[in-house]
């Protein structure tokens, strides 16, 4: 039996122009989507890690990881999905601060060990960095007050190591 779900993939990769482009071409060409993508330098400076989220049956998966192995400057893949690893995901939030509501958000903000990091006359912005059923909470908290925009980062993960 095929189950469909979210695989996350941690990709080391030769940190060289056009690498990221190739691995995307390889996605957009099969028709996978890719719901999040974080890239960044590693310690070794010639050395890239692609922290990637996608959707896809058993069969889609073992097709993508087979064929970003092919890739030249893929030098590892690993599937995050359901090991012991650590995962986070940044989030600005913009959100409407009315007199009325200054007060509660601001007891949101201290519940989700989150940070105010402007202010203006008519709203907050909020960092927080979490899991994703975190980051939904806080939103959905949030949203009466009236969200006026979001970024986030997309999930970035670590292996725990094993004792």
């Amino acid at each position: 039996m095929m189950t469909e779900g979210k695989h996350l993939f941690s990709i080391l990769v030769d940190n060289q122009p056009g690498v990221l482009s190739r691995i995307v071409g390889l996605f957009s060409g099969r028709g996978y989507n890719i719901e999040s993508l974080c890239v960044a330098e590693t310690l070794d400076p010639q050395v890239s890690r692609i922290t990637m989220v996608t959707i896809g049956d058993d069969q889609i998966i073992e097709q993508i990881k087979k064929q970003l192995f092919k890739l030249i400057n893929v030098i590892k893949v690993n599937d995050l999905t359901g090991s012991n690893c650590i995962q986070r995901e940044l989030v600005l939030i913009k959100v409407m601060a009315k007199p009325e509501h200054r007060a509660e958000i601001l007891r949101i903000v201290d519940i989700f060990r989150a940070k105010v990091v402007d202010v203006g006359p008519e709203h907050y912005t909020i960092e927080i960095t979490g899991n994703e059923d975190k980051l939904l909470a806080i939103q959905n908290l949030l949203k009466p007050m009236g969200i006026k925009e979001i970024v986030r980062t997309g999930n970035i993960a670590l292996l725990r190591e094993t004792k």
